[in-house]
């Protein structure tokens, strides 16, 4: 099945592996794409160990291709001793020309870039949701927080009334 982008803000990701939550802290998320990820096997056994961490991940693009930095990946001790791991190696994504282009366009644009917000399985691949952000400002973080709180308490407000009312 082919990539494509996904539309709506805080759409659920299906069978998450690993969440960079820090990505929606540090940047107004505005456009995600799913991309495939190009694995060897020893990281896979360890994704599926839920070895992995996204916290510090970017992605650049060279020469046409898209790549993830960043993404730590804790080989099992049972790994091939024949094979050599490198955790923090730089894994290549893979994604439509056009959506290439898209984020190619939106990273040259002052102040945006392109970071991993998810790892997660879809049918027997491991698929990377990628989002297109521009950095938040400390006020606009603070704005953002006070933001999640006061939908937190609207909603605990609102379960009260229809549980009393």
């Amino acid at each position: 099945m082919a990539s494509r982008a996904v539309q709506g803000k805080n759409k659920p990701v299906p069978a998450a592996i690993a969440r960079n939550r820090r990505a929606s802290h540090d940047y107004a998320l505005e456009e995600r794409f799913e991309a495939g990820l190009v694995l060897q096997g020893w990281e896979v056994k360890s994704i599926r160990a839920g070895k992995v961490q996204l916290a510090d991940s970017y992605v650049l693009l060279r020469d046409g291709e898209a790549w993830l930095f960043g993404t730590h990946i804790s080989p099992l001790p049972s790994a091939s001793t024949h094979v050599p791991t490198d955790p923090q190696r730089t894994r290549k994504l893979l994604l439509h020309s056009r959506e290439l282009a898209r984020i190619f366009t939106a990273t040259q644009a002052k102040g945006y870039a392109c970071v991993a917000t998810a790892l997660y399985w879809k049918h027997n691949r491991v698929k990377c949701e990628i989002a297109l952000g521009k950095g938040r400002k400390l006020h606009d973080k603070r704005a953002a927080i006070r933001d999640r709180e006061w939908q937190r308490q609207r909603a605990q407000l609102h379960k009260k009334a229809t549980r009393h009312g």
